[in-house]
C-alpha cells in the first residue's frame, strides 16, 4: 500500500505547471518580439545608410545631373531593403559647391505593436575634382 500512497497528488499544487507557463510564455514572447524589432531596425538603419552611400556616390561624380544623388539613393533602398525599409525618402541636405551630403529616412515595420520606429542616415562626400598637374 505504500505505492499507492506516493501517488495522490497534493491538492494544494494543482495547476502550478499552468500557471508558471500563464506568466512565462507571454513574457518569453514580448522578449523575442523586442529582439525581432531591433533586428529590423538594424537593417533598416544599415540599408539606409548604404542607400545613402549610394546617392552620394552617384552626385559626387564630375557634372552630374541634379537630382542624381537622391534618385541613386530611392533607387537602391526599394531595391534592395524594401522589405525592412519602408517608405524611403532621399534628400540632398546640406549640399554645397565641394560636398554632397544625401539624408535617407524611412520607417522600420512595427512588431511591436504601437511602437512606431523611424530611421535617418547620412552620407557626405566631397565632389569630384579634376585638376592638372
Amino acid at each position: 500500500m505504500p505505492q499507492a500512497r506516493s501517488r495522490q497528488r497534493d491538492d494544494s499544487e494543482r495547476g502550478a505547471l499552468i500557471l508558471s507557463y500563464v506568466i512565462i510564455v507571454p513574457v518569453f514572447m514580448a522578449a523575442l518580439m523586442v529582439i525581432v524589432q531591433g533586428s529590423l531596425w538594424y537593417l533598416a538603419r544599415e540599408a539606409a545608410l548604404a542607400a545613402a552611400r549610394q546617392g552620394a556616390d552617384a552626385a559626387r561624380v564630375l557634372h552630374a545631373p541634379p537630382g542624381a544623388g537622391p534618385r541613386a539613393a530611392l533607387a537602391f533602398a526599394r531595391s534592395a531593403a524594401s522589405a525592412y525599409l519602408l517608405d524611403p525618402q532621399a534628400a540632398p541636405n546640406g549640399s554645397t559647391a565641394t560636398t554632397v551630403q544625401i539624408t535617407v529616412t524611412g520607417h522600420v515595420p512595427a512588431i511591436v505593436p504601437g511602437l512606431p520606429i523611424s530611421v535617418t542616415q547620412v552620407a557626405q562626400a566631397p565632389v569630384e575634382q579634376f585638376t592638372t598637374p
